[in-house]
């Protein structure tokens, strides 16, 4: 078998899993559209702003993208001028998302946050292929640059997850060494991108350390 046929019997199974998993993504949008349209009518009708706000975050191989997410903090003033989209700078983009988070003021916005309901719209990213469905934590740059140092690669050489072990086992309660290694777990993503790390000799070893 030459070179050429390896290769493509490599990377065929995985190609395969990332269509599936962004067909499913698909399919969530359709069954989920109406509870996402309707929660982002409510977020306008109280607010009085854009219903989406997108936050910059670094998604694989570095490659920057606005992830999207629907508002949950404003405040009582008569707000913009109508817009599905707000582009929030990077000072607006808080590094937890608690709970109890001061800034999220009204009931209907907790109710978003306590169910993760705010975070609807990225389903629309795992369809594009920009996101997994399962991965680590969409992180900023100020966040690998504090945080992740050297070991960014860690999870730059994946794509970020809507949700994986680093929400399951304790969302922004946990540490970022122990984001790291919840992440090393989850990168292997929904989509089979684990080879991907499998064919980088002692970098996809050091990984399996990682989030």
């Amino acid at each position: 078998m030459d070179l050429l046929s390896s290769r493509e019997l490599y990377y065929a199974p995985r190609a395969e899993l990332q269509l599936g998993e962004r067909l499913c993504a698909a399919l969530l949008v359709m069954l989920f559209s109406p509870l996402l349209i309707a929660c982002a009518a409510a977020v306008w009708v109280l607010s009085r702003r854009a219903p989406l706000v997108a936050h910059r975050r670094v998604g694989r191989f570095g490659e920057p993208f606005r992830m999207l997410k629907l508002r949950t903090m404003w405040d009582g003033g008569a707000g913009l001028e109508f817009a599905l989209v707000e582009r929030l700078g990077d000072e607006h983009v808080p590094e937890n998302k608690t709970g109890d988070d001061p800034r999220v003021t009204h009931g209907f916005a907790r109710l978003l946050r306590r169910y993760s309901l705010d975070e609807l719209p990225q389903l629309m990213h795992a369809v594009s292929g920009r996101m997994s469905m399962v991965g680590p934590r969409p992180v900023t740059a100020a966040e690998l640059e504090e945080h992740y140092g050297a070991a960014a690669w860690e999870v730059l050489r994946v794509r970020p997850g809507i949700t994986g072990l680093w929400q399951v086992m304790g969302r922004n309660r946990l540490s970022y060494r122990q984001r790291r290694r919840l992440g090393g777990a989850d990168r292997g993503g929904f989509g089979g991108e684990a080879g991907d790390r499998a064919g980088g000799g002692s970098n996809g070893t050091a990984c399996s350390h990682a989030e």
